[in-house]
């Protein structure tokens, strides 16, 4: 019998989790597994005291079916100042449903925030979740994916879906991220590999498993 389980995506930034796992997300969804995203910041607000960028998350949890997203306020590209609220913010986000799963940025990575969150993400997981799993950014460094998850036309039009619910973000080129989604795990996959895949794969998400405790089987 499958059992739900709790997954929890640790990022730094809002659109961090829909570039990175879009499709992996609304499967985790449709598997019937409880998705919460926690965000450590939502970026500036503006002068009403609302944050734009909070909005749009909250738009493309709809579409992927997000259980839950939550925030902290931790000033936006100012990580390395703030560790210490970042380690208590985590643990606060962790003991609100403790995770059976956790997904979050790859430790070494251009944006410092990103390295941050990863590094501090990764402290708190080992301690307080069974499974640990670093997906890619498009800012990180010397990752190699030893898992990959190949999805579908329906996963990948929800994962446009849910990136086009960031329209403040102008500097993002999401066809050139729908992009990388759909060819860049080829570098890493032989031609022999993909040819084998199902009718309807469609792209690719990559991951890095850092530890995954399974158990036996009882009677």
């Amino acid at each position: 019998m499958t059992t739900s389980r709790s997954v929890l995506v640790v990022v730094a930034h809002p659109d961090d989790a829909e570039l990175a796992m879009g499709m992996r997300i609304r499967d985790h969804v449709l598997a019937g597994d409880r998705v919460r995203v926690h965000c450590l910041t939502a970026g500036h607000p503006s002068a009403d005291g609302t944050t734009t960028r909070r909005h749009e998350c909250l738009a493309a949890a709809k579409i992927l079916g997000i259980s839950s997203y939550t925030f902290s306020p931790i000033p936006d590209t100012r990580f390395t100042d703030h560790r210490g609220a970042i380690n208590a913010a985590l643990f606060d986000a962790f003991a609100a449903e403790r995770p059976d799963v956790v997904y979050t940025h790859h430790p070494d990575d251009q944006h410092l925030d990103h390295a941050v969150t990863g590094e501090e993400a990764t402290t708190v997981a080992m301690r307080e979740a069974a499974d640990l799993i670093h997906f890619r950014s498009p800012y990180s460094r010397r990752f190699e994916p030893n898992l990959y998850f190949v999805g579908t036309p329906e996963l990948l039009a929800a994962k446009q879906a849910a990136l086009a619910c960031f329209a403040s973000q102008e500097q993002l080129d999401m066809k050139v991220f729908i992009g990388l989604t759909e060819l860049a795990y080829r570098q890493h996959v032989h031609h022999r590999v993909v040819e084998r895949f199902p009718d309807g794969a469609h792209g690719a998400e990559m991951f890095r498993t850092v530890r995954q405790i399974v158990h036996a089987s009882r009677p």
